[in-house]
C-alpha cells in the first residue's frame, strides 16, 4: 500500500489537530519547558530538550516527514487554534502492512481533562477509518499508570510486556518494561 492522501488538520470535538509548522516553535518550546518535571520520567528527548532555534528546526524536519508520509506528528491545539497543548501522531509507520504507532503527550497545564484520550480515540478512528490502518499501538512504560489507561479505555488489547527491553528516560541505569498495546483490523 502507498501512503495516502492526509490532511494537514483533524478536528475532534474539543480540539484541533494540525501538522507542524516551524512558526508553531515558540508555543511547543514553551509547552515543553512548561511542563518538564511530568515528561521527564517518560520522555528520553525530555531529558536534554532543544533550544528555541533547535525546536523550530525539529519542526521543519517533522513538516517534511509529514509531507512524505514517513511520520504524522499532529501538534494538538485548542479548537480555536490560539493555544497548544500537546502532540500526538503517528510513529513508526510501516505502509507495507500498513501499521503505525500512536504517541501523545500534553502539556502539564491541560492534563487531567481527557485530551489524551480524546487525542488517541480520534486518532485511532482516523488510522483505521481513513488511513486504512490493520494495526496501531500504542506503547507505554509499565510504569507510566496513566499513559497507560488510554489504550485500555479505547478497547486496545495488551498485546505484550516487554520486560527489561528499555532503560528509564530519566535513568539509564534503570531497566524498564515497555507494554504494547495495539487495535486491528
Amino acid at each position: 500500500m502507498t501512503a495516502p492522501h492526509v490532511p494537514s488538520e483533524l478536528r475532534t470535538p474539543q480540539l484541533l489537530l494540525r501538522a507542524p509548522r516551524p512558526e508553531d516553535a515558540p508555543a511547543v518550546h514553551a509547552a515543553v519547558q512548561a511542563s518538564l518535571p511530568e515528561l521527564r520520567p517518560w520522555m528520553v528527548w525530555a531529558q536534554h530538550p532543544d533550544d528555541l532555534p533547535a525546536t523550530t528546526q525539529n519542526l521543519q524536519a517533522a513538516a517534511e516527514r509529514y509531507a512524505a508520509r514517513e511520520e504524522l506528528r499532529l501538534l494538538v491545539w485548542t479548537a480555536d487554534g490560539r493555544e497548544l497543548i500537546g502532540s500526538s501522531g503517528f510513529h513508526a509507520l510501516d505502509w507495507r502492512v500498513p501499521k503505525g504507532e500512536i504517541g501523545y503527550w500534553i502539556s502539564s497545564a491541560h492534563t487531567g481533562h481527557g485530551h489524551a484520550q480524546e487525542v488517541a480515540g480520534a486518532l485511532t478512528a482516523f488510522g483505521l477509518d481513513t488511513l486504512g490502518l490493520r494495526r496501531i499501538e500504542i506503547r507505554c512504560d509499565s510504569a507510566n499508570e496513566r499513559s497507560a489507561r488510554i489504550p485500555r479505555a479505547l478497547g486496545y488489547t495488551l498485546d505484550a510486556t516487554l520486560r527489561h527491553n528499555a532503560v528509564a528516560a530519566d535513568d539509564p541505569a534503570q531497566l524498564r518494561d515497555t507494554l504494547v498495546f495495539s487495535v486491528v483490523r
